[in-house]
């Protein structure tokens, strides 16, 4: 597979990307390399990693506990002082070695570090191949709202390596599958009919690619997210409070991202049938497509009374508006939407129908 540039990092896939690894350790200078892994990577992807590395600098392994409970300031504080207690300076490298975590809370921590030094991605789960290493953002967790703190700084280079995903159970792998569906919704309709008929996910390197395509061509034309790249949030904004609200809930057990996106999906895409137009049809096709593949998920009316407060702090609000991303059809996406409060209550009956 090609790899796939932007304006300012690149994209390589499998054999090459460590052949783009090593060619670009060579030409640098760099004092250390720091590899951050969690106790599931260091297991399952380092010793798969670290043997494809060719260079005389020297490397140091550094672990966190895996989890988004774990992406938080307290972690980055445990990872900064591993690095100053290993001798990291300007001159080092970080390569982040994980999902979604990992890369987020990896890049915010070398952006952070000394101002600044060099990162590069490698996503192992398919919910970070398609979404969390693509496009810059790095963060933390603020308490149970996602994503509060942090800033978009690409990496030097993002490497997928598809034999990772042979270390997932599905569950995780549906997860990252979620954004590839959301990829198609908000993009291509052809893309979205393609990946509605697969029954396996024994071979998604082609998929990844396309998906990976759409992203980078969202973010090449709009890199700080002022106006195109909110379409990526379709989903995300009830189904971030819906991650939110279960990560930090004692009644119920913690969701996956792409879980809670599923929901949030089906959610908007009622909003977007009230309020923008999307067919009856097309609403219809994208409920049966995620509950077909995803556990339903109960809510009380308390419940929803809180995910809907956990609304206002979403951080794609502006001048106190909760603005959504909704869908003239499939493929045609609209932003800046304001919603009636009415209807939030409807959104969550429709999806319990």
């Amino acid at each position: 597979m090609e790899s796939i540039v932007s304006s300012t990092s690149v994209v390589h896939f499998d054999k090459a990307a460590y052949k783009a690894l090593n060619a670009h350790l060579a030409d640098s200078s760099y004092s250390r390399i720091f590899i951050l892994v969690d106790e599931n990577t260091h297991l399952h992807c380092l010793p798969l990693f670290i043997p494809q590395i060719e260079t005389e600098c020297e490397i140091e392994i550094i672990e966190i506990e895996s989890g988004e409970i774990h992406k938080n300031i307290h972690t980055c504080t445990q990872v900064w002082e591993a690095l100053s207690e290993l001798g990291a300076d300007r001159k080092s490298l970080m390569i982040n070695l994980g999902g979604g975590v990992i890369t987020d809370l990896g890049g915010f921590v070398a952006c952070a570090f000394k101002r600044g030094i060099d990162f590069i991605n490698v996503p192992t789960t398919l919910l970070a191949m398609v979404d969390a290493s693509v496009g810059g953002k790095t963060g933390i967790d603020l308490g149970p709202l996602k994503n509060q703190i942090g800033i978009i700084e690409q990496p030097v280079m993002v490497m997928v390596i598809p034999e990772f995903l042979h270390t997932l159970e599905k569950r995780q792998v549906l997860s990252g599958f979620a954004e590839m569906l959301k990829h198609g919704l908000i993009q291509n309709e052809q893309y979205w009919n393609a990946l509605k008929e697969l029954t396996t996910f024994d071979s998604l390197d082609k998929h990844i690619h396309t998906s990976v395509m759409i992203k980078n061509k969202v973010i090449t034309e709009d890199p700080r997210e002022l106006g195109l790249r909110k379409i990526l949030n379709f989903g995300h904004t009830l189904g971030h409070a819906i991650e939110s609200y279960f990560l930090e809930s004692d009644a119920h057990e913690a969701i996956l991202h792409g879980e809670a996106i599923s929901v949030g999906m089906i959610l908007e895409a009622y909003l977007s049938n009230k309020l923008t137009g999307l067919p009856d049809s097309q609403l219809e096709d994208i409920k049966n497509t995620f509950l077909e593949r995803y556990r339903k998920v109960d809510f009380s009316n308390s419940d929803i009374e809180v995910i809907l407060d956990l609304l206002k702090f979403d951080k794609k609000n502006s001048h106190g508006n909760i603005n959504f991303v909704l869908l003239n059809s499939i493929g045609d996406p609209e932003i800046d939407c304001a919603i009636p409060g009415e209807l939030f209550s409807a959104a969550f009956a429709y999806y319990a129908e």
